[in-house]
């Protein structure tokens, strides 16, 4: 490595922080070039934070992707809302990302009002623009400017992929002076078992749409090596009420199959190997006001 400054490894932290839906997961698998966090058009689909570990030149950027902020009515949603401003306070540089397309809603002030507070640097990035007249923007930009001083803006999609290279190299740039936390091949810091738990998840909400809400988890129990090279996945779907786990059985078992049949396709790209998917569903009412359950999930009950 050169002495040089251009050179000198460059490593830190940004918190993508957010209204539901604004569209953090997909502006992080994007930046990331791979699929790191799950992607469904329900709100809140995130539920703990997730990091992308990305290399540019010298710099090792730590994204960090979080839930969605919004009003909490259960102790999951609590718990979700915490981890979001938890990755705010642990971060060199949080980038505040609004989807052009809603504008300023109640939801999104909230969140600039309580960002002002913090005195940390933010960085404006306004999602969806493909889906403005760039006429709207520029208002957009200077309202959130009043009541938020953000050091940058920027205007991408996260959906087309426009204006994140632009973002990705500025990150690079901004990270500070300091050794790589991780090994350069690393994608993110999520185990293995959590992750396949998540990919399930996400083919449930893809596949459910509004017949079964949030009130769904899913918990990796073994997550076995095979001798051939492939990997055995036995994983457990929670749902709080006998409705819903009769929607995700379907007639005759057709759409837990379904769901097994995609997952199982995510997870072999995912991890570049066969996988052999078990899927059981049960129902426990209640799971998501328990300490325990939010812990397996990688929040703080």
């Amino acid at each position: 490595m050169s002495d040089t400054p251009t050179d000198a490894p460059r490593c830190g932290f940004v918190a993508i922080i957010g209204a539901p839906n604004a569209g953090k997961s997909t502006l992080l698998n994007r930046i990331a070039g791979t699929k790191l966090s799950i992607v469904s058009p329900k709100a809140q689909t995130t539920r703990f934070r997730i990091m992308g570990i990305l290399m540019r030149g010298p710099a090792q950027i730590l994204l960090v992707d979080t839930p969605g902020i919004f009003q909490p009515k259960r102790r999951l949603d609590r718990a979700m809302v915490a981890a979001a401003w938890t990755g705010m306070q642990d971060a060199d540089l949080t980038v505040l990302l609004v989807d052009a397309k809603a504008g300023l809603s109640e939801l999104t002030k909230g969140i600039i009002d309580r960002l002002a507070k913090a005195d940390r640097e933010v960085w404006l990035v306004l999602n969806k623009t493909d889906l403005v007249e760039p006429a709207k923007l520029l208002p957009l930009i200077a309202a959130i400017n009043e009541r938020l001083t953000c050091s940058e803006t920027f205007m991408v999609s996260a959906t087309t992929g426009e204006g994140v290279a632009e973002l990705r190299d500025a990150l690079a740039r901004s990270m500070p002076e300091g050794p790589h936390l991780y090994p350069e091949e690393d994608l993110t810091d999520l185990p293995d078992r959590l992750l396949a738990a998540e990919i399930v998840r996400e083919q449930i909400l893809l596949q459910t749409h509004q017949e079964v809400p949030h009130e769904t988890t899913v918990e990796t129990e073994s997550f076995t090596e095979r001798k051939d090279g492939s990997v055995r996945i036995d994983a457990t779907i929670t749902v709080s009420r006998p409705g819903h786990k009769a929607i995700l059985i379907g007639a005759g078992g057709a759409r837990i199959k379904e769901i097994g049949a995609k997952a199982r396709l995510e997870l072999t790209k995912l991890f570049d190997r066969k996988v052999h998917l078990f899927l059981t569903v049960k129902e426990r009412a209640g799971w998501d006001e328990k300490t325990q359950h939010l812990r397996a999930l990688g929040l703080d009950g």
